[in-house]
């Protein structure tokens, strides 16, 4: 909810799973939430970053990993990494 002047007014936001989009529940401390870096040609960190969250049932499954590779190489298609 926001008030008049634009702010946001609630408390709790909850996320969604970047792989499976679940609802992470304020419950789930297993989930994360990944920031990755862009670097420019040279390798050197441009101040952006891309902003992952991976629910706890992708990383009791294993699937992190593979998950979090798979979100990355689509980032980076649009990004031009």
């Amino acid at each position: 909810m926001q008030n008049e002047e634009g702010q946001n007014m609630d408390l709790y936001i909850p996320r969604k799973c970047s792989a499976t989009n679940r609802l992470i529940t304020s419950k789930d401390h297993a989930s994360v939430q990944i920031n990755v870096g862009h670097v420019d040609e040279n390798g050197l960190y441009t101040g952006q970053f891309s902003t992952f969250a991976l629910c706890g049932f992708v990383r009791a499954q294993g699937d992190a990993d593979s998950a979090l590779d798979r979100l990355w190489q689509k980032k980076k298609v649009e990004t031009r990494q």
